[in-house]
């Protein structure tokens, strides 16, 4: 039976079962990530057989600094850049790993590179702090399923595959970290998030954009968050809509048509901000309440493009 606890005495007993190689959800401050030593291959195995997550798909390294973060792989000068502006922080940089790596392979996916970030939650950082190590932490859910923003959301199925859930309250961003390939002369952001190509260049004057690669090397992903379908509720999807068909949910974004009264809304401003901390929340809510969803348009542009990927992914046909 997993416990749910807010006290921060808790973490020693947290820690403790980390460090044994049991699993222990906690809050960061994009969405609640499901822990496991990042060394011990067997809690490495564990988690990926609890959340049944395809071994293809890497996993995220959680340090406690950037200086640790960094060393953990190969970096170069645009990761320092990009790491010393935004660490502790929803960036995670992909890096080549080096042999001394902390993270054992399994979690890469088998692959030579590593994907490493520094959560802000302090919550997240006191627990690797007392860990004394990095934690591989994908978001709390089953594999493919709505990631969770609050402690409320781990499903009854997962949290009988935990020794702890650390209830850390509401996730303040609500969307997963912003992923970047560091690993050649030209970084290129592979998986949208809260730091957007606009906030790199205010804040770091480098020119980042998307890739164009292709998602998958040699059948295994180099980002988490790349499949087709992922971050998907129970029920279907339907993007881009105007007003809801009989049967639908409406989820609403923004000033509605006239005589269209949405069930929820991610924003009645059209705040995208606002809609990226409400999105996951307000879809687990939906899903808890129809078989079907609709949802209105949300511009391509800023956030909106990380929004527009997580619900891309949710409308996607299930396999």
């Amino acid at each position: 039976m997993a416990v749910i606890s807010t006290q921060h005495i808790s973490l020693d007993a947290a820690a403790a079962a980390l460090r044994s190689g049991q699993l222990v959800v906690f809050p960061t401050e994009t969405v609640y990530g499901l822990g496991a030593l990042a060394g011990d291959d067997r809690a490495v195995a564990r988690l990926y057989d609890a959340k049944q997550r395809p071994q293809v798909n890497p996993l995220i390294s959680h340090f406690a600094t950037a200086e640790a973060a960094c060393a953990a792989g190969i970096s170069s000068p645009i990761a320092d850049s990009l790491a010393a502006a935004f660490w502790p922080g929803p960036l995670t940089l992909i890096l080549a790993r080096h042999s001394q790596s902390p993270t054992c392979l399994l979690a890469t996916a088998g692959m030579d590179n590593l994907a490493v970030r520094v959560p802000s939650h302090p919550l997240a950082r006191h627990l690797i702090e007392a860990v004394g190590g990095p934690l591989v932490a994908p978001s709390a859910n089953m594999s493919g399923k709505l990631s969770p923003t609050c402690a409320t959301h781990i499903s009854a199925e997962l949290a009988a595959k935990c020794a702890f859930i650390l209830d850390g309250g509401r996730c303040s961003e609500g969307l997963e970290s912003t992923v970047i390939d560091c690993r050649e002369e030209r970084a290129v952001i592979v998986r949208p998030g809260p730091i957007t190509p606009a906030l790199i260049r205010a804040k770091t004057g480098l020119e980042i954009g998307f890739s164009e690669a292709p998602a998958a090397i040699d059948s295994a992903f180099i980002s988490p968050g790349l499949m087709t379908s992922h971050y998907a509720p129970d029920a279907t999807v339907r993007l881009n809509a105007t007003a809801p068909r009989n049967d639908e949910l409406f989820i609403g974004f923004g000033a509605p048509p006239d005589g269209v009264t949405p069930d929820l809304s991610l924003s009645p401003t059209g705040d995208l901000t606002e809609a990226c901390a409400l999105l996951f929340s307000l879809l687990h809510d939906a899903d808890s309440r129809a078989r079907h969803i609709a949802i209105a348009p949300i511009p391509m542009a800023d956030l909106g493009i990380a929004i527009n990927d997580r619900l891309m992914r949710a409308a996607a046909v299930r396999p």
